[in-house]
């Protein structure tokens, strides 16, 4: 694991606010995916387009 991973999993444990940062960063990385899946397959998800490509 590097420095960086490591450090982070130090602040998020040792911070009161642990939970709500862990709810911010989960619901970011699944945005994040959402998009990039939606720009694959040239739609979002149960989206009817002639565009898409699955």
């Amino acid at each position: 694991m590097t420095d960086e991973t490591m450090a982070l999993r130090g602040l998020l444990e040792k911070s009161a606010e642990a939970s709500f940062l862990r709810e911010m960063i989960g619901f970011a990385a699944h945005r994040l995916m959402e998009l990039d899946a939606e720009g694959a397959c040239g739609a979002g998800h149960g989206e009817r387009s002639a565009d898409r490509v699955n």
